[in-house]
């Protein structure tokens, strides 16, 4: 990559928010985009090309870089940004929910970034960003299984950096708060609703929708991926947006015993 041309993306789960938002301004920093979704038709959308891959399919995460490469030459950065969401109590998902979870959130990037490193090898350079989330850093009360696939998302990431810089390779870590997306309607429910969580969970709900009614645009953090993805030396991580940036200096600065009482406020938690 370099200035004039930064070169090839992939970015997975470009069909709406903020991979939508990030394949257009990737575009418009000149890249040559190739955004995915499940149901993709190959044809483009505001130049971008949409292709179809379901990232929980090894066969189709294969056929999608295949393709990238056979098309394009090259791949010069992937933005691992599909993902999926779930609200309620931990003990409230089986197994097998919680399983299918991670199989989008966790080993959806990892197929994604294992496809796409001979490439990149290949070539002697690349760049990935792995959308995390501000619940990557912290405890997410009646979000517990998603929190965990971010914090899985979060030590991954950063031990993965350090595997491939000898390739030229770097691996950087984006992290939005409440974002004005479709995630809080997208959000699955869990798959055995228990009577003794449903006054907190709805609470909860409420908290979601405001704060995802109030956060920021997707644009935002679509110019932070940009600019993890472009600039020359990158950080490890990058906090997109105010709340992100907060809640980034506050876990890292707060006491953990304030820091605890302010979270249980904030989610309208007994303190």
């Amino acid at each position: 990559m370099h200035a004039t041309n930064p070169g090839v993306a992939m970015v997975t789960g470009a069909s709406s928010g903020i991979g939508l938002a990030t394949a257009r301004a990737l575009q418009n920093a000149g890249f040559r985009v190739f955004g995915t979704s499940r149901r993709a038709n190959g044809e483009k959308s505001d130049g971008t090309t949409m292709l179809a891959c379901d990232v929980t399919d090894d066969e189709s995460v294969a056929k999608l870089v295949e393709r990238v490469v056979t098309e394009a030459g090259r791949i010069d950065l992937l933005v691992n940004n599909a993902g999926m969401g779930l609200l309620g109590a931990a003990e409230e998902s089986s197994t097998a929910q919680a399983q299918a979870l991670f199989d989008v959130n966790v080993f959806g990037v990892l197929r994604t970034t294992s496809a796409v490193l001979p490439a990149m090898r290949h070539q002697g350079n690349g760049r990935i960003v792995n959308v995390s989330s501000a619940l990557g850093l912290i405890p997410a009360p009646y979000s517990a299984l998603y929190a965990s696939t971010k914090h899985a998302i979060e030590g991954y990431s950063e031990s993965l950096d350090h595997e491939l810089r000898t390739f030229g390779i770097r691996v950087v870590l984006v992290e939005p708060g409440y974002t004005k997306t479709a995630f809080e309607e997208n959000l699955a429910k869990p798959d055995r609703l228990l009577d003794i969580y449903d006054s907190a969970r709805a609470g909860m709900n409420a908290v979601t929708r405001k704060a995802i009614e109030t956060g920021d645009a997707p644009e935002v953090v679509a110019r932070t991926i940009v600019e993890a993805a472009t600039t020359l030396v990158p950080k490890r991580r990058y906090a997109a947006g105010k709340m992100a940036r907060q809640v980034s200096l506050l876990r890292r600065f707060v006491p953990e015993a304030a820091f605890d009482r302010s979270l249980r406020k904030q989610n309208g938690l007994p303190v």
